[in-house]
């Protein structure tokens, strides 16, 4: 299902001439009403709308930092002076967890609101739901922008089962009693869930679901992962990705299984760069780089050249199932990266190449390093988890190192543990573990 084939199925190189518009009208906006960003514009010497130009000319204004945004939140401004519309005019306000000891709030008017359920539900149509299924959740709405998502199930004319985080018990009885066609939730968590199922000899492959949508954290496209995954539910395993800054459920998979599609069109922008220099990266096929995002009708708080930190892989490519838009791949988020002699490790891709030994690991790791920070000394602690039943060997822990190696050019210490040892979540994993870092973080 397409929601809105209009849009979604429009050729792609006709998407800027649609989008630029938008994008001069959000800037006469934030002049107007965005203390925070006139004052950035004109320090970086665009003092009008005017000067700041169109889209062909987004990349020679500065990028936007999630520090930067905090720093401008005190008692005074609690949302921060990015705010952009009177509080009159604000329905919804979601939160993000702070580091700072004062939260992110996320501001959403009625027409912000309205965007982000259009969007989240051309993101969850293209995993291949349809109108009338039942779908369980387990994302918490809470005060997490997660809310807005689940908005878009009904819209979609699905049944929406909510249960939440922490509920395995809940989520195992609604799946046998109330026979979803569909699941919800990270890619962790299924694991973890087919894990409970097997131990408790119930067969998760015989039961009404069909599709697992996973979002959250990336995994779900790894192909071993999907692979158990799909295995182990006997269901299709489709990725969603957002941002709360921006808006949830940005990028959807379809059934094709080839990268999530761009599913913000009209409300939002994206570019890719270099995530060391800043430098524009041209959106080709198989082009890499950091997501930037902007928005195009947003009110609340909009934001301009947001780095996400959100490391992608594009592909361009015409898809068969009609959507037109762009799909990513996420490779790892800067906020977990690694530098060990000078090498960026993303944690979800050592977990990536450990997965390629399935069936005698069981996909779970925890990456264990020996200084507090990012920069490390080789080689890098990997602590993986055997199959049930498989014994510790020297020959499997050699071939994983030298594959890691091999793929990632960075040397691992890999330690074969029994099934069962490491830690599960009922949301995000964890795989980076500081609690054995005693040593001082090396020089550059």
């Amino acid at each position: 299902m397409i929601f809105e084939p209009e849009i979604e199925t429009r050729p792609w190189a006709e998407q800027r001439a649609h989008d630029d518009p938008l994008y001069r009208d959000q800037v006469r906006h934030l002049f107007a009403h965005s203390r925070f960003f006139r004052d950035k514009l004109t320090s970086a010497g665009f003092a009008t709308p005017e000067a700041v130009g169109g889209l062909d000319d987004i990349a020679a204004l500065p990028l936007t930092e999630k520090d930067e945004l905090r720093r401008s939140r005190s008692e005074a401004h609690p949302i921060g002076t990015h705010l952009a519309a009177p509080m009159e005019s604000v329905v919804r306000i979601f939160s993000t967890s702070g580091t700072t000891g004062i939260p992110s709030y996320i501001p959403l008017t009625a027409g912000d609101l309205e965007n982000w359920v259009r969007t989240s539900s051309r993101s969850y149509a293209a995993s291949g739901v349809e109108a009338g299924q039942r779908i369980v959740t387990t994302y918490n709405a809470g005060p997490f922008v997660a809310g807005a998502a689940l908005e878009a199930f009904p819209r979609l004319g699905l049944c929406h089962i909510p249960v939440g985080t922490g509920n395995t018990e809940r989520l195992l009885a609604a799946i046998q009693l109330l026979k979803p066609q569909a699941l919800a939730c990270t890619p962790s968590y299924a694991l973890h869930l087919a894990e409970v199922a097997q131990g408790r000899g119930l067969d998760l492959r015989a039961s009404s679901v069909e599709r697992i949508l996973v979002a959250g954290e990336p995994g779900g496209g790894e192909p071993a992962m999907r692979a158990k995954l799909q295995e182990a539910w006997n269901a299709r395993v489709t990725e969603a990705m957002g941002i709360g800054d921006i808006s949830v459920s940005l990028w959807g998979e379809c059934e094709h299984q080839q990268g999530m599609h761009f599913s913000g069109r009209g409300f939002v922008h994206f570019e890719l760069i270099d995530p060391d220099t800043g430098a524009a990266v041209p959106v080709t096929d198989g082009a890499r780089g950091e997501l930037v995002l902007t928005h195009l009708q947003h009110r609340g708080a909009p934001l301009l050249r947001f780095r996400t930190r959100d490391h992608v892989v594009i592909h361009t490519e015409p898809c068969a199932c009609g959507r037109t838009s762009p799909r990513v791949r996420c490779i790892g988020r800067t906020d977990d990266m690694l530098i060990v002699r000078g090498v960026n490790v993303f944690p979800s891709a050592v977990r990536e190449v450990v997965n390629r030994f399935q069936p005698a690991v069981t996909g779970v790791i925890s990456i264990r390093p020996k200084a507090k920070g990012v920069k490390q000394a080789p080689p890098l602690k990997v602590v993986v988890e055997l199959a049930e039943g498989t014994a510790a060997d020297d020959a499997l822990r050699e071939r994983i190192e030298h594959d890691i190696r091999a793929t990632l050019v960075v040397s691992a210490a890999v330690h074969l543990v029994p099934a069962g040892t490491l830690p599960r979540s009922e949301y995000k994993s964890k795989l980076l573990d500081f609690s054995e870092a005693t040593e001082p973080a090396p020089e550059a």
